[in-house]
């Protein structure tokens, strides 16, 4: 991936981008506006804990610094872009260290909460934990190799965007639509896909050629998918999850 030869550089990315800064906080919006950005309006449940209203902010911060990462490039702006960057690494790890401990400290709750109500078709609460765990550990990779590649800009910006398609798994998931909160897994990470290879088709549409960022970035939340879905009911993965939340307890 450290060349990227034939590809034609004098086509604009900028409607991709724009295209995503649009879609990607609409989802946001629609997951979590019932239970976060719109809950006065809605009467829900005030948030559990302290640790969910930080993980709210954060990821509110990532999605706001996106937005305005994709606009000060579309106005050519790029030292601004660049030294926002380092801002952007630091809510990156921030992202992964607060979803992380906020999975925990859910999968916590639901396990020693005996007055929580839980519906009929929620999954075991260890089990689950490979979904937000396996997100963060994508999101990572992504993002590492967003920075190593930073110089990259053809690489970096579609890793970036690969980051960002990563983490809309959650607000897809609460979208209320009954083929959604019925679906499952097939549901939320079948519809993150479609939005992915949405964004990949725009972009090998234009240039005429599939990027190797989104090959590899793409097939690498794609085959995860499965995977974890395959490791979420094996004792290994029930082990290892037990005691990452005692860690919390």
């Amino acid at each position: 991936m450290a060349t990227t030869p034939n590809f034609n550089r004098r086509i604009s990315d900028r409607p991709l981008y724009l295209l995503a800064a649009i879609i990607i906080p609409l989802i946001v919006l629609a997951g979590f506006a019932r239970t976060y950005y719109l809950k006065g309006f809605f009467a829900t449940p005030a948030l559990p804990s302290l640790i969910v209203q930080i993980h709210g902010i954060v990821m509110t911060a990532w999605v706001v610094l996106f937005i305005v990462q994709v606009t000060l490039v579309a106005k050519r702006r790029t030292k601004t872009h660049q030294r926002l960057g380092i801002l952007g690494g630091a809510l990156a790890a921030l992202v992964v260290i607060v979803g992380i401990l906020t999975a925990l400290y859910a999968a916590a709750r639901v396990l020693n909460d005996p007055n929580l109500v839980i519906p009929p078709s929620a999954p075991p609460p260890l089990q689950f934990l490979v979904v937000p765990l396996g997100d963060m550990l994508i999101f990572a990779i992504l993002i590492s190799a967003a920075l190593y590649y930073r110089k990259r800009l053809d690489i970096h910006k579609r890793l970036m965007l690969l980051a960002a398609v990563n983490l809309l798994v959650p607000a897809i998931a609460r979208i209320p639509l009954n083929f959604i909160t019925n679906g499952g897994p097939l549901a939320f990470f079948g519809l993150a896909d479609v939005v992915l290879i949405g964004f990949v088709a725009f972009d090998t549409i234009r240039h005429r050629r599939l990027h190797p960022a989104f090959l590899w970035g793409g097939l690498l939340i794609i085959v995860a998918q499965p995977l974890r879905i395959m490791l979420a009911g094996t004792n290994a993965w029930i082990g290892f999850a037990a005691a990452l939340v005692r860690l919390v307890q």
